[in-house]
This record gives C-alpha cells, structure tokens and sequence, in this order.
C-alpha cells in the first residue's frame, strides 16, 4: 500500500471498508459492490485511481459504472502512467512470451494477447498467418481501440486486422456488437494456417471465437497416440480439427458429429487439405445428444470418443444445468466406448471448476457402470496463460480417460 491520496487528483474511485484486499492482491477486477463512491469528474471509460476507504492509493484503471464490473485494474504501480507507451510495453511484453512459438515454422496461428492474463483487460489478439484478429470485450479497451491497433500495426506488421467483437459479453459493458476490417487487406473468405504440421482453413469473419479453437492446440496434438486403427467420434467436431489429428494418428474410420452442416463442410475441406479425401469418414449433421442416443440404442461403439462441447455455463447460476448437461453427454459417452477405450472430455465453462468437472465425469462413469482411469489431464495452452492473480482465466480444463 502506498502514499495516502491527494484530493486534487483525478477521478477516485474509493472502496467500501475491508474491501480493498483483492486489490492489495492484484486481482484485475473491481466489482459495484466494493465501492463507496466516485469522486471528482471521471466519465466511463475514463483511467481512475483505486484507494481504500482510508484514502491510501492501491491501484489504477479504467472505469464503467455500467458494469458490474466497475474498475479493470491496469497498473499497481503509483508512478506508470496509462498512456500509449504504457499500452506499446504490454503488447509488446505479450508478444515476446509467444516468441518461441511465433519462430515455429509448423504452427502460425496463436494467441498474442489474452485480456487479464496478459495484464490487458478485455482485449484479445489471436494470429492466423498474415492477419490478426482482434476482439475488444470492455469499453476501456474499446476507447483505446486506435492507438492499440496502430501499435500492433508497428510491432507485426500484418497485412490486415479484423475486428471479432461480435460477441455478447460487450453488452455487458454497454457496447454493440461490431466486426469488419480494422487496418490493412481483407482477409480471404478463408484464411490458411498451419498447426503443428496439419493444414486447416480458418473463417476468422465467421467462425466461432475468432475462427478456431486455438486454445486446444496442445490437446489436439495429444490425441493421435491413441488412434491408430481406432474408430474414432468426434462431437460437436466444428472444423474437423481434432478430426484431422486423428486420421494423423492412423485412425480407421471418423465419424464427425455437429449441429451445422457449414461447419461440416470446413471439416471435409480440411481433412481432404490434409490428405485424408480417402480416409473412411462420416459426416453427421444434428444435435449431438440426440444422435450419441441413437447410437446408443443401436449399440454401436468407439475406440476413441472426444467431447468438446460449447460453453455450457455462462455464469455461476447457470452451473447446475451445466453439470447435468456434461454429465449427460459422458454419461452417453462411456457407454459407447468399447473396453480399452479412450474418452478425451473437456469443459470451457470458468463458472465450472475442474474439481467439479472431474466430479461430474465420475459421476457419469459410475452410472455408465464403466470403470475409468484418468491419463492425462488437459488445459488451455502456453499461449493463453493464467495469471496467478486472476483465477478466473482458467477456462479449459478436460480429462484423458482409459475405459476398462
């Protein structure tokens, strides 16, 4: 904690009492509730110092009392001023932890800056080849959207930057939905990367996320141990990216469950981009649980299974359907895989821990009647790192289950 604050300074956000120790902490986030009052002229969007109720400077950010989230903390540092140099020394400080990564001539698409994580609130910068996606998700870093993306123009050099924030956590902060190039060429229909060797086309105008599931690059590459000669099922496949690695793996025959046929036309593409036009797969189109049902009653079963399902739980009131939904579909799961079986299964849900997940899965394989180990463990990649003070960015989290 340091000096007590002047009261000429700026706008001052100044908390309630006892409130100040996630700050003291270095949690990113400030909630309404931990506030007393706003003092002096500060206007949403605006960079405010944070101080205790005893009026000793803790940390500063930027406001929006639209939110619940009142303050994203920036700097706990008295003397860094928030200003364009402040912003050039974060993106460059997350590009070069991604630097061994970027200088992989197999990969080129990854997560350059990932918001809290990377001690950039509400700003996410992923890399497909030649282009940057970008995403602003709060109104800070909405209003510093120019300066940002000149900055990245600097650092990168890109041929363009497309702007994903068409996603509804900006209502939150009182923002419309906006996409649509930022700077430099259009990306194609189509963007082509490379990950760990495999090809994959990417819509980064349409796609989910920003186009792809960079998150589970390191996942992906774990699966094709275990599918040589394996009948493999992959649901809610999207892309077809896990699909790719398995026939990789050697995989005998995949069958790619999802509810879009857009989705499972990119997988075809990618798969016949990677070689595998003549690798014996199946394209299924409807709603996953509906179909791992009907293959239940008709007694069909997989070597391999992989659950990758959306994000069922947005918040914490909704994790209780969450987990009657994740247990449904490993429920289902297990009693389709054939003894020596392999279940790979994840959630992206923050609301749900993975204690509980953990718990859930065991909970569907007791009702399966299966026995089950757990091999491995997975998790978000390298490239979207967890800062230890800010819990909530750990997101992913996923269990390899042998089946007995």
């Amino acid at each position: 904690m340091t000096d007590k604050l002047n009261n000429d300074m700026g706008g001052t956000v100044v908390l309630k009492r006892n409130r100040a120790r996630p700050v003291v902490q270095r949690h990113p986030w400030v909630f309404s509730g931990a506030i007393a009052r706003i003092e002096g002229d500060a206007s949403d969007g605006d960079i405010v110092e944070v101080c205790d109720a005893g009026r000793n400077w803790l940390a500063r950010g930027y406001l929006n009392q639209h939110s619940q989230i009142t303050v994203r903390l920036l700097t706990w540092w008295q003397d860094e001023s928030i200003d364009r140099a402040f912003w050039q020394r974060r993106l460059e400080q997350a590009v070069a932890a991604r630097r061994s990564l970027a200088n992989d001539p197999s990969t080129t698409a990854c997560r350059l800056v990932h918001a809290e994580s990377d001690y950039v609130p509400g700003l996410i910068v992923d890399r497909y080849g030649d282009w940057l996606v970008i995403q602003f998700l709060t109104l800070g870093a909405d209003h510093r959207r120019d300066e940002i993306v000149d900055t990245l123009v600097e650092l990168l050099a890109p041929r363009g930057i497309y702007e994903r924030s068409d996603v509804d956590v900006r209502a939150k902060e009182g923002l419309k939905r906006r996409d649509g190039l930022l700077w430099g060429q259009d990306p194609p229909e189509l963007v082509e990367i490379l990950e760990n060797g495999h090809r994959f086309l990417v819509d980064v105008r349409r796609g989910h996320k920003t186009g792809f599931y960079l998150d589970q690059r390191e996942n992906r590459a774990r699966l094709p141990v275990f599918c040589d000669g394996a009948e493999v099922l992959d649901t809610f496949a999207y892309s077809g990216s896990l699909s790719v690695c398995a026939a990789a793996g050697g995989a005998a025959r995949v069958t790619l469950v999802d509810s879009s046929a857009p989705a499972l036309e990119l997988a075809r593409r990618n798969l016949t981009l990677n070689g595998f036009e003549d690798r014996n797969a199946e394209y299924v189109e409807g709603d996953v649980f509906s179909i791992l049902r009907g293959y239940r009653a008709t007694d069909r079963c997989f070597d391999v299974i992989a659950l990758d399902p959306p994000k069922f739980a947005h918040t914490k009131r909704e994790v209780k359907q969450a987990a009657r939904a994740y247990k449904d579909i490993n429920l289902l799961a297990f009693q389709l895989l054939r003894p020596g079986g392999v279940l790979f299964t994840c959630s992206c849900s923050s609301a749900v821990s993975a204690d509980l997940f953990q718990k859930i899965v065991f909970g569907a394989a007791v009702d399966a009647k299966r026995e089950a180990q757990i091999i491995g463990r997975l998790a978000q990649g390298a490239d979207h790192p967890v800062a230890l003070t800010f819990p909530e960015g750990d997101y992913l989290k996923g269990l390899i289950c042998r089946v007995e």
